[in-house]
């Protein structure tokens, strides 16, 4: 019985000793197997990241603003007046209808839009644009609109731009709300050479602050300042075609266009002042100066500034795990030297620069996705482009 026993468990022994043997071999064989190979077509190398940038569309011509809903619709404004409607990363070849009429002269026309963060549950979408006052004049001008279909439907016309301006540039202007529900928006200061951007008594350039329906809060920062603009948050910007709000920090951030130099970023706070046209790091566009001073009392320092400019439009913070070695990192849109600036930030310090994409064409905007993923539109070479990170 006992050598029964005996015999038994050098069996079993040996038996495991097989199974782990053949376990080895198996394991040895899958991990020979070669991995699926990654698409690395039109594979881009950054500094940090290696990216596949996907074209999505191509034959846009002056794209502005984007937003998405919350079925993971696109929608993209073109300057002319229209809003082009995408599925699935791929153009539905329809457009919303009904929009209002545009003003479309020099700088002008159909600019940003913007889904109310409650989108699901009140249906309203944002937009600025250039409104047409007089044959000479027209002012920036924010709208919200509910859908029907893909009429346009519902609209109301919330806050103007004030005075109406003759001339078609320097209209700003981006929309975006904060946490709590308030609708900032940019305006320019309409290529005014003089003081518009310092005066409380005019819209222009300026960051605005309001309700979703239009109304001014009671906690603006100039409510009670005799004759000046209620809707007014912060002042002294030249022309801010990038606003980003960023929802962990309760941060506001803004670019805009210096004139020969001088473009910024600037951190945006409760009623300070930015400095143009008294402070700036640019030059007038024949080369003469434009002021003797970069810094002042009272007034802001930007962030960062370029010079030579690169025209910096739409700008983003990379919030998405998708693109860890960019988290937090603010990247901008550059029109004049056509890529994208990512910015290198600590907190609200920002560090290096790296220019990415470039020659990709003009860039208007880029943003975020609601799944994580960051879009471009360019002028020039009209496309729509997905930024796929590979490794």
């Amino acid at each position: 019985m006992n050598f029964n026993k005996s015999i038994l468990k050098i069996g079993l022994v040996a038996f495991g000793a097989a199974l782990a043997v053949a376990c080895e071999q198996k394991a040895a064989e899958v991990e020979a197997i070669p991995a699926e190979p990654i698409d690395e077509t039109n594979a881009v190398q950054t500094e940090k990241l290696l990216l596949k940038v996907d074209t999505l569309h191509t034959g846009f011509e002056n794209p502005w603003g984007m937003t998405w809903l919350e079925d993971g619709t696109l929608l993209v404004t073109e300057k002319k007046g229209e809003i082009l409607i995408f599925k699935d990363d791929k153009f539905t070849g329809e457009k919303i209808q009904g929009l209002p009429e545009v003003r479309t002269t020099g700088q002008g026309g159909l600019l940003d839009i913007q889904a109310h963060p409650k989108y699901g549950e009140n249906g309203w979408l944002y937009i600025s644009y250039a409104k047409k006052i007089t044959e000479e004049e027209g002012t920036t001008t924010i709208m919200r609109f509910r859908l029907d279909g893909n009429n346009a439907v519902d609209q109301e016309e919330l806050i103007m731009s004030q005075p109406a301006w003759k001339g078609g540039n320097h209209f700003g202007s981006r929309i975006v709300f904060d946490k709590d529900g308030y609708l900032f928006y940019s305006s320019g200061d309409r290529f005014d050479k003089a003081m518009n951007a310092q005066e409380l008594t005019n819209s222009h350039g300026k960051i605005h602050r309001i309700h979703d329906d239009g109304r001014i809060p009671e906690d603006n920062p100039f409510v009670n300042t005799p004759g000046a603009i209620p809707s007014i948050w912060a002042y002294g910007n030249r022309n801010p075609q990038g606003l980003y709000y960023d929802l962990e920090n309760n941060r506001l951030w803004e670019s805009e266009h210096g004139p020969m130099g001088g473009d910024e970023l600037n951190l945006i706070e409760k009623g300070k002042n930015y400095g143009w046209p008294v402070i700036s790091y640019g030059k007038n566009y024949d080369g003469t100066t434009l002021t003797e001073i970069t810094e002042k009392e009272g007034m802001e320092q930007p962030a960062t500034y370029y010079v030579p400019s690169i025209a910096t439009a739409g700008i983003t913070m990379v919030t998405s795990d998708k693109y860890p070695a960019w988290k937090g990192d603010i990247l901008i849109g550059a029109l004049a030297k056509m890529h994208i600036n990512r910015v290198d930030m600590d907190g609200t310090n920002a560090l290096s620069q790296e220019v990415m994409l470039q020659d990709i064409g003009r860039v208007r905007q880029v943003k975020q996705s609601p799944d994580g993923y960051l879009y471009a539109i360019t002028e020039g070479t009209g496309l729509l482009v997905k930024l796929i990170p590979i490794r």
